[in-house]
């Protein structure tokens, strides 16, 4: 926990809360459950919950500003499809502090081990992001930062906390971090075993707790949840709220199997579908959110990888056409489908319906809606989708002509899977890390 260091203001809220009797309090014992003793009917003593609070702080002498929590608020929210509550932008400006202030945090130790983040860094990765957002016109992301209420300067310091926290661990956690070749060897055996059973790519928000701060961290992971729900992005809430080192990716822990999580979310992966969510779920620590992004075989072919000849056949209808007429129109172009043999027999639609038809032999199942990814991937050469769209967009259906399945893979190798053990083994001491950074701070609360 963060010392806060603020002793003028925490005597002056005891001196203002009345002092009035009341029935004698329980006293506990300090068990393991209970290590500081604290009896379960407390009398509070000014105010009860310490988040309300002006949100500003200084970090061993460095200031957060309104302004500076604002602007990476903008930075959240803007991804968002849906406005958010007042209620809820108090509380989101609660966190954001707290990941401003483990930020600055990083900044500083990078600093004091004499490791800086240059401004070459910070502007490298910054052209790198413009570039594969705004393409050709980089220069745009800065008016697009600035128009969501957030600007340049936020994102280059989120940028810069983020490469400090990486040289960081670089230098204090991963030359401590040793992982044998008995040990990989022996997860490649058991992958070998497990060969055809799935495996899953999951994107994680995690979110530490311990036993005093539970409570307020499941209520935080909840309103999280109901903002990704609600059409957040999950890669912007990862890179600003999870603590595990993937934050830096949005989240992405890559592909794994069943075993190599805790076993709730063990339990939760097996339930789910490519591009659903789930969570907060409590494990050992604290709590994830986990979303599903895609799920394979292990060590066997994707077969999202598979390469598909298709043809659209569409039909269009006048704009005021009316809601009986439409259906009519629909009932028949539904019976021509089903009554196609093969994709030579589409071609008939430009005549018989009007239809337009388009033809592409080079279409990734994987860049398909994930809903007719499913249904494609279980068709045979010949035969088609439902029909799908309506009179406003145009209606159609996709007939499967051809079909280039992946070859086989081999599996991770044995450099891939000792990364993994090492990336997971430099996660909990980061956490660990950033836990002492936070136990040395002088943070004071304005």
């Amino acid at each position: 926990m963060m010392k806060t260091i603020c002793a003028g203001i925490a005597s002056a809220a005891l001196v203002a809360a009345p002092l009035v009797p009341a029935a004698a309090q329980t006293v506990a014992v300090p068990t393991a459950d209970n290590p500081f003793g604290i009896p379960d009917d407390i009398q509070i003593l000014g105010k009860e919950n310490p988040d309300t609070r002006t949100a500003t702080a200084v970090v061993n002498g460095y200031v957060i500003t309104g302004t500076d929590i604002d602007q990476r608020v903008a930075l959240v929210t803007s991804a968002s499809e849906t406005e958010v509550s007042d209620q809820e932008l108090e509380r989101l400006r609660v966190q954001v502090l707290r990941n401003l202030i483990d930020e600055t945090l990083k900044i500083q130790a990078s600093q004091a081990l004499e490791m800086p983040v240059s401004q070459g860094e910070v502007e490298q990765t910054y052209a790198q992001l413009a570039t594969q957002n705004f393409g050709q016109e980089p220069e745009k992301m800065a008016e697009y930062l600035i128009s969501i209420g957030s600007s340049p300067a936020a994102l280059k310091r989120q940028i810069e906390g983020e490469i400090a926290w990486e040289n960081l661990l670089r230098r204090n956690i991963m030359p401590f971090v040793n992982v044998s070749a008995e040990e990989v060897n022996d997860v490649l055996e058991r992958l070998e075993e497990a060969r055809g059973q799935d495996e899953y790519r999951v994107g994680e928000i995690y979110l530490s707790a311990t036993q005093e701060n539970r409570a307020a961290v499941l209520q935080n992971a909840q309103r999280i949840m109901e903002q990704l729900r609600q059409g957040g992005s999950f890669v912007a809430y990862a890179r600003q709220f999870s603590e595990a080192t993937t934050a830096v990716v949005g989240g992405d822990l890559g592909w794994i199997r069943l075993g190599q999580l805790p076993p709730a979310l063990d339990a939760q992966l097996q339930q789910m579908q490519a591009g659903q969510l789930n969570g907060p779920i409590e494990i050992p620590g604290g709590f994830s959110i986990i979303y599903l992004i895609n799920k394979r075989k292990v060590a066997m072919a994707d077969p999202a990888d598979a390469l598909l000849s298709l043809k659209q056949i569409a039909i269009s209808f006048a704009p005021d056409v009316t809601q009986e007429a439409a259906e009519a129109k629909v009932n028949q172009f539904a019976d021509f489908v089903n009554n196609l043999r093969s994709c030579a027999d589409a071609e008939t639609a430009r005549d018989v319906l009007g239809a337009t038809v388009v033809s592409n032999d080079q279409i990734r199942a994987a860049n398909l809606p994930e809903q007719l990814r499913a249904i494609i991937l279980n068709m045979q050469i010949g035969q088609t989708t439902p029909p799908f769209g309506s009179p406003q967009e145009g209606v159609r259906v996709l007939m499967l002509c051809g079909r280039d399945d992946p070859e086989q893979i081999g599996g991770p190798n044995f450099d891939e899977i000792m990364d993994q053990i090492e990336q997971e083994r430099i996660n909990k001491r980061a956490q660990r890390y950033l836990r002492d950074l936070r136990n040395d701070a002088y943070i004071e609360y304005n």
